[in-house]
């Protein structure tokens, strides 16, 4: 039995991660996974759907190119060039972390794992041999995948996942996404930006119900005038699936509606991957699919550990791979400092995009906090003007008694750029005087934050 200081059980943006922080410590380990390196995000995830999007974002270019002083012909979507393109990119990624586990040497042991006991895993292969590994420690990162409407069977042909949506054979003319969160708006968008009808059905009052209202009202007036069909407040009551389309049934203020389309998207939340690991044997605790972990992403059972996805929300690569690092620093000694949940960005990249950090404006008061608000429209910024990005706005939201950045939400073009700023920001317990006395470069973009800034205290410039 090959005996390592530390196993991780997975691959994605936090099992690889957190190998090569382990391995960087000088801990000798080994990586298991069952399907390709870099688990969902990068091969099924966060890295293909940004692919997609870029696609949807260039046709847009070309079809308002003439705004710009430019003559081009038509300009149309080559749906399977643009899936073509996303995997290579997806592909090329994933390779991408087969070297680093090289360069790093780390172990990578390629199979499904399960627990023996708490410091040895059983790996079958695809060919249903079986290998047992020991370690000291055993981190468990086998990340989430969607979940579904009770009820409601997803065949992945008309019924389909975010996995199949970004690989399809051949664009739908038609499309009912079931979900208003960050997956289902950007599928929404690249969907909408290719041709494809798209309406999308949320449960909630509003698109992206995590964000501040006044971003999700902004985003939603978008969508409508790029032909979304929106319907929020609504529920899924049935789905029937035919031939060729699907049939949603959903109702709203006591009346219902049936939507037909060629495909529907389940896009309602995530859930962990807790079956198969035998996490019964060894007594590991778990959860309505997650796996409940301390400060230090400690289970329940000493030498076990758990990080990402499978230990619930917030459902975030960066999250993922920030906890990877904390956990492997516990282990070997270094005494890392524990993540601040308040303080993770959040970013959504449809068009306009959406990024946030903190509390929303309603959330900051509900807690207690006496607010001052600052914002600053895109519409009033220079260089959103000259590149013909006039959408949106920068909120930002301070407690009024010290000044604290309690929470900062943008909506617009490189909004999921700009938030990194003002995570920095919050951080280093930025005022409104320290953001809006901050030189920013003129034009751009971020001179917005500045604007904001000073607009908290009715000292804005150019509105």
């Amino acid at each position: 039995m090959s005996s390592y200081d530390v196993i991780v059980l997975g691959s994605g943006p936090g099992g690889y991660v957190a190998a090569i922080r382990a391995a960087q410590l000088k801990l000798k380990t080994a990586l298991v996974e069952r399907d390709k390196l870099g688990g969902i995000c990068l091969n099924w995830g966060c890295i293909p759907t940004k692919a997609l999007l870029k696609s949807a974002e260039v046709l847009e270019e070309f079809q308002h190119a003439q705004s710009f002083g430019i003559k081009a012909g038509k300009a149309t979507a080559d749906f399977e060039a643009i899936i073509k393109r996303s995997r290579t990119v997806a592909d090329t990624n994933s390779k991408g972390v087969e070297f680093l586990m090289k360069k790093n040497k780390i172990d990578v042991i390629y199979g499904n794992g399960a627990f023996k006991d708490a410091h040895t895993l059983t790996v079958t292969d695809k060919d249903g041999k079986t290998t047992d590994i020991n370690a000291k420690h055993i981190i468990i990162a086998t990340g989430g995948r969607p979940r579904s409407i009770p009820g409601v069977e997803i065949d992945r042909e008309i019924v389909i996942t975010s996995r199949e949506a970004m690989s399809l054979a051949k664009q739908p003319k038609s499309l009912v996404i079931m979900g208003a969160g960050a997956i289902g708006v950007e599928f929404a968008y690249f969907y909408n930006s290719i041709g494809t009808e798209v309406t999308i059905v949320e449960m909630m009052d509003r698109l992206l119900p995590v964000e501040d209202a006044e971003i999700s009202k902004t985003l939603e007036k978008s969508f409508k005038k790029a032909g979304i069909k929106v319907h929020t407040s609504t529920r899924v009551e049935k789905v029937k699936t035919l031939k060729n389309s699907v049939q949603v049934t959903v109702s709203k203020n006591g009346g219902e509606e049936t939507l037909k389309a060629d495909k529907a998207l389940m896009a309602i939340g995530i859930q962990g991957n807790v079956e198969n690991l035998n996490l019964d044997v060894i007594g590991v605790k778990h959860e309505r699919g997650f796996i409940p972990v301390d400060e230090l992403y400690r289970t329940n059972v000493p030498g076990v550990y758990a990080i990402g996805d499978i230990t619930g929300p917030p459902l975030l690569a960066h999250v993922a791979s920030h906890e990877g690092v904390i956990c492997v620093e516990n282990i070997a000694g270094l005494n890392p400092h524990t993540l601040d949940y308040n303080s993770i960005p959040g970013c959504t990249y449809c068009q306009p995009q959406v990024a946030s950090i903190g509390m929303t404006e309603a959330a900051a008061k509900e807690a207690g906090y006496d607010v001052k608000v600052g914002k600053f429209p895109y519409t009033a910024s220079g260089k959103a003007r000259a590149i013909g990005a006039r959408e949106g706005m920068v909120k930002l939201v301070f407690d009024k008694k010290y000044g604290e950045l309690l929470g900062a939400h943008i909506i617009g073009n490189e909004a999921t750029e700009l938030i990194a700023e003002l995570g920095i920001a919050k951080a280093l317990e930025a005022t409104p005087v320290e953001l809006g006395k901050t030189i920013h470069a003129h034009p751009t973009l971020s001179e917005m934050i500045m604007e904001a800034a000073l607009n908290a205290d009715n000292e804005a410039i150019h509105i």
